[in-house]
């Protein structure tokens, strides 16, 4: 089953609005108006109004008598109609701020053209249509400035439902539940015997809050629920832009590329196979650093682990047009989530876990994909230090973060940043065992012989003065000195 919109679910969506006894504060009956000014008012007035009842989406419908609920019919053909020379659906999407989905469907019944708009329900903060945030009172449009109890109520609603508890599909029959979730998946991983009967699949699937009780015996499918197991993420018209992207490249440059894939399962589901994905596109080396065997993986594969579940777990979901994203070049691998860190980068490796997320964060470590105790950083770092690897690098722009593997490269041919980085990191992988850095552990990351202490020291030294590092008692001779991170 599918929730793209099929002729069939959108007559039964059809007739489940008619049926209600009035237009509501999330539903809109329409004959003629077809004004995008008007339009875009209703996008902002329909998605406030369904996050302020709890719903997940709004309905604004053309060819229904708003008093009988009789189908009459309407011209207005949205695919067709532009706005100056915009087409009407970007021009919409342009003026809304944020950007919620929202899709037109046409469709005819009993020989009559009709329209649904269905609009997500705002998230996080209300819509704008044109800087101006509309909402509904009873069945009147009305401008939510004017409404201040109403706008109150509406931020502490944000504040309080979480993206996991926000509903990627409503009224929905246990069967389907069944078809759209993974649920032996479910079962496997939480090391449950498969129960014998659906009512067995359903209560574990609601104890879990991946679905909730709808009206008329049927369920919601949670967020949490649809992107941990979704079969095909895709079903979900809210989550099908979260899907992973895998991207293979020639050389160091994004010029060329060999390969493409995007992710179909729910991240629970889906995560083995995805990491079997990535490691097979990846070449081997043959000698990393000294005393390591021949033929290893470019990238240690516990540190992709990592860094992939990290990705997944904390990103922004309401980021919109982005997903979390792998690209592999031929010195270096970049996973990059959308949203910026809770913690700074500088702190990955020492901060204890804190995600946005925290009940797909929970989860996830109760099967074992993450790190309970920290981010796990502290594992890629030991990872890259073990296969003596350059540091990974963690960074952000204005939307995204980021983390970099690189590929195996000798001492000599690191430069500066590689090495100041690599010691910084060093240092607070020893300080989070209880130790400390000092030069001759730095020559052991790094492969340095010990008549070679200078090269050491200079690297230790360029640390310090980038304000990385700090030296816990200067009045000890050089070598036996032990260093901390600055903010050790």
């Amino acid at each position: 089953m599918t929730i793209d919109r099929t002729q069939e679910f959108l007559r039964s969506l059809l007739n489940e609005l008619r049926r209600l006894p009035a237009e509501t504060e999330w539903l809109e009956f329409k004959q003629k108006n077809k004004d995008p000014e008007i339009i875009g008012e209703y996008l902002s007035a329909l998605a406030n109004s369904a996050a302020l009842v709890g719903k997940a989406h709004g309905y604004l419908v053309w060819g229904i008598e708003d008093k009988t609920h009789e189908i009459v019919g309407s011209n207005f053909f949205p695919k067709k109609k532009k706005v100056g020379q915009e087409e009407l659906e970007n021009w919409l999407l342009r003026l809304l701020a944020p950007k919620v989905n929202f899709h037109f469907h046409e469709f005819e019944v009993e020989d009559k053209n009709v329209v649904v708009l269905e609009i997500g329900a705002a998230f996080r903060h209300p819509v704008q249509f044109k800087n101006i945030e509309y909402i509904r009172v009873g069945s009147y449009k009305k401008k939510l400035k004017d409404f201040p109890e109403k706008e109150r109520e509406l931020w502490r609603i944000f504040d309080q439902v979480p993206f996991e508890r926000e509903i990627a599909a409503e009224n929905v029959s246990a069967e389907d539940v069944v078809k759209l979730l993974d649920y032996p998946s479910y079962f496997d991983l939480i090391g449950t015997p498969l129960p014998e009967g659906r009512a067995g699949i359903i209560e574990a699937f609601e104890s879990e809050e991946m679905i909730l009780p709808s009206t008329d015996g049927k369920w919601n499918i949670t967020n949490l629920g649809a992107v941990l197991f979704a079969k095909k993420l895709a079903d979900f018209r809210s989550l099908k832009r979260k899907a992973i992207r895998v991207i293979l490249y020639k050389d160091e440059s994004k010029v060329h590329t060999v390969r493409e894939q995007v992710g179909n399962k729910g991240y629970a589901s889906g995560f083995e196979g995805l990491i079997d994905f990535v490691s097979g596109l990846l070449p081997s080396n043959e000698i990393i650093g000294q005393a390591i065997r021949k033929d290893v993986p470019m990238f240690p594969e516990l540190a992709i682990r990592e860094l992939v579940a990290n990705a997944l777990i904390h990103q922004d979901f309401h980021a919109t047009g982005t997903a979390p994203m792998i690209e592999i070049f031929s010195n270096r691998m970049e996973i990059t989530n959308p949203g910026l860190p809770l913690v700074k980068t500088d702190r990955f490796l020492d901060s204890p876990p804190k995600s946005r997320n925290e009940a797909l964060a929970s989860f996830m470590r109760r099967i074992g994909v993450c790190e309970e105790r920290g981010s796990g950083v502290d594992k890629v770092v030991f990872e890259t230090e073990f296969y003596q690897l350059p540091a990974p690098l963690f960074e952000t722009t204005p939307e995204h973060t980021c983390a970099v593997l690189f590929s195996h490269r000798e001492f000599r041919n690191m430069d500066k940043e590689d090495r100041v980085r690599a010691c910084y990191l060093h240092a607070c992988l020893r300080y989070v065992q209880r130790d400390s850095m000092t030069n001759g552990t730095l020559r052991e990351r790094f492969g340095i012989e010990e008549r070679n202490s200078s090269m050491a020291s200079r690297i230790i030294k360029d640390t310090m003065v980038a304000g990385l590092i700090r030296c816990y008692d200067d009045t000890v001779g050089s070598k036996a000195r032990k260093y901390l991170p600055w903010w050790a």
